[in-house]
């Protein structure tokens, strides 16, 4: 009997032992199977180093003009895409040409409600099919180019802060502005703000010394203004036009506006006795030449008065302006320059009307 026992207890143990293996040898199976199905920490490391990273990197400066937006008038440059971890880069182009048109009638009245079928966009000479058109009055981005150089003393720049005020208070409340004072060197005295106060307080207790780097101060203008929150954007100039102190040129600022999707308006202020100088007619031609190119205007008023004018009639002009976009028939990634002609054609009824606008674009393909 007790042999029985000892025989029964034996298998029993011999079961148990059987058992404890097979169930070591699944788990082992188990963690084995899990250690091929989840990949360790230095393994998810290495496969998140491939993924390719969306986000575009910063543009170099100068900053290419962005035009897969309407407002803008240049084609634009490349964006890049950079991979994470890798030197890759995806090249994305897009041969989007759009400018900012302002209609004027004889007496120099700005003229709005036309439609899309009144203009007519000549790309060297050949005709284009318009695919973005609007007249909203929309927010913009706008850069205030302020000289506060020693030809700036006086009567000169208190004059100026006044009509500027007078510029702000009939602008949009939703405006950027970025503010730029400049003498001997151009700073960025506010950069991205909507508080229109702050820029007019900025500029309260500024002291006007030094020389004039004006080309400058414009070129820096230009790039902070044209990555701008808002489609639209355009630069403020202030200033007598004279520079002798800028490390880029006239014609190298001259090529960025050609560039650029930036418009300028320059007003110049001049002192009674300046007018006729060589030293005004100079500034003159200078701040005529670099608005001009970039589609916007110049303007030298002779009074206070005047100046108010001026900057209440800059600022009624942004909000009635047209925007329109097209996609080049002719297009090739030359880098040449194309010549724009845009044509109007008045409703029956309304006499001849004057069209402003950039005069052309740079075909752009390649990042700087």
């Amino acid at each position: 009997m007790n042999i029985q026992r000892r025989s029964n207890l034996h298998r029993a143990i011999q079961s148990a032992l059987v058992i404890s293996l097979l169930m070591a040898a699944h788990v082992s199976t188990r963690i084995a199977l899990a250690q091929q199905i989840v990949p360790s920490k230095s393994d998810s490391q290495k496969s998140n180093a491939t993924v390719p990273n969306t986000t575009t990197a910063p543009s170099p400066t100068p900053a290419p003009p962005s035009t897969d937006k309407p407002g803008n008038s240049s084609v634009a440059s490349p964006q890049k895409q950079t991979p994470s971890g890798t030197d890759e880069q995806i090249i994305v182009n897009t041969d989007l040409v759009s400018l900012t048109v302002t209609v004027t009638d004889n007496y120099g009245r700005y003229v709005t409600g036309l439609n899309k079928d009144a203009f007519k966009v000549l790309d060297d000479k050949v005709p284009q099919d318009i695919t973005f058109f609007s007249d909203e009055d929309a927010p913009i981005s706008v850069g205030v180019v302020f000289d506060v150089s020693g030809s700036m003393s006086g009567d000169k720049i208190q004059h100026a802060r006044d009509a500027l005020k007078r510029f702000i208070e009939t602008s949009d409340e939703h405006d950027e502005y970025f503010l730029i004072g400049f003498n001997s060197r151009a700073q960025l005295l506010l950069d991205h703000t909507r508080d229109a106060d702050a820029v007019l307080n900025k500029l309260t207790f500024v002291q006007t010394r030094g020389q004039t780097a004006l080309y400058d101060a414009c070129y820096l203008g230009v790039e902070k203004v044209g990555r701008g929150v808002h489609p639209k954007h355009a630069v403020l100039l202030i200033s007598d036009g004279q520079d002798n102190s800028s490390r880029y040129t006239f014609n190298e600022l001259r090529r960025l506006l050609k560039e650029s999707d930036v418009t300028i308006y320059s007003v110049g202020i001049l002192a009674g006795n300046d007018a006729g100088s060589s030293f005004g007619v100079e500034g003159q031609s200078i701040l005529t030449e670099l608005s001009a190119v970039s589609g916007g205007k110049a303007f030298f008023p002779n009074t206070s008065a005047e100046m108010d004018d001026v900057f209440a009639r800059i600022a009624v002009e942004l909000r009635h302006q047209y925007s329109i976009g097209y996609k080049p028939t002719n297009f090739t990634g030359d880098g040449k320059y194309h010549r724009l002609k845009v044509k109007v054609t008045p409703p029956r009824g309304l006499p001849r009307l004057f069209v402003r606008s950039k005069d052309g674009y740079y075909a752009l393909t390649n990042p700087r």
